[in-house]
């Protein structure tokens, strides 16, 4: 928006929020870093998000899905769901 030309004050008001606190996060977009763009490394040296490394680690060390969701505070179900995510991530294609 600020690109397109928006005052701070008029996108404050579209998004419920003060101009000092959207002239903030204009100044936090320009800092090194911020390019919304993961890092190269994330995507092609670990395809698995942090939960699902877990969950594999835990499973191959004898933990099931119960126990697993107990130490999440989530449903067996949310496990296994996540963990054949993983596998499937980790398939060779």
């Amino acid at each position: 928006m600020v690109h397109g030309g928006v005052d701070t004050a008029e996108i404050a008001r579209r998004f419920r929020r003060s101009p000092e606190f959207i002239g903030r996060l204009i100044e936090m977009t320009k800092m090194p870093g911020r390019g919304g763009v993961a890092p190269e490394s994330s995507i092609a040296g670990q395809p698995l998000r942090p939960v699902e490394r877990c969950i594999l680690g835990w499973r191959e060390r004898g933990a099931g899905p119960a126990e697993i969701g107990l130490r999440l505070h989530r449903s067996t179900n949310f496990v296994e769901r996540v963990e054949d995510l993983a596998r499937y991530k980790l398939a060779p294609r």
